[in-house]
């Protein structure tokens, strides 16, 4: 069955990419989601719009575009950063990419990067022992 189109999308059809893509959705996400879904659905649709339409180039695989949202989430010091590691991870990635995507981060994030990047990696083994990771 064909995906719909970004902007013929619902507000469900956008809470099941984040199910698709991690295997659950996060809960700051689920709270923005729950808050706006009340408050101003059209924005949530809006910005969901954005995400889907710039989260899936057309020349990018997946695993590409989540290793690359791994670093440059790292490269800020995101706590969010784990959930993209988790998510190159069920798309494939190696625990030797996700190590060699934050030497790369921490080229302009510098030495903080390096210093947290054994706890988010150790984020992303809490994140696989809980979840487990998809079988293709």
């Amino acid at each position: 069955m064909e995906k719909p189109r970004a902007d013929e999308r619902g507000i469900d059809d956008y809470l099941q990419t984040y199910r698709e893509l991690m295997g659950f959705v996060p809960p700051r996400v689920q709270a923005r989601f729950d808050d706006l879904r009340e408050t101003n659905p059209d924005l949530l649709l809006a910005q969901e719009k954005v995400r889907a339409l710039v989260s899936n180039p057309a020349d990018l695989d997946e695993l590409t575009v989540q290793l690359m949202l791994f670093a440059i989430l790292a490269s800020r010091l995101s706590d969010a950063a784990k959930l993209h590691g988790w998510a190159a991870r069920r798309k494939g990635a190696s625990w030797a990419q996700l190590q060699q995507t934050l030497d790369l981060a921490y080229l302009f994030g510098g030495q903080s990067v390096a210093n947290r990047a054994p706890s988010v990696l150790a984020e992303i083994r809490e994140l696989e022992a809980k979840h487990g990771l998809p079988s293709y």
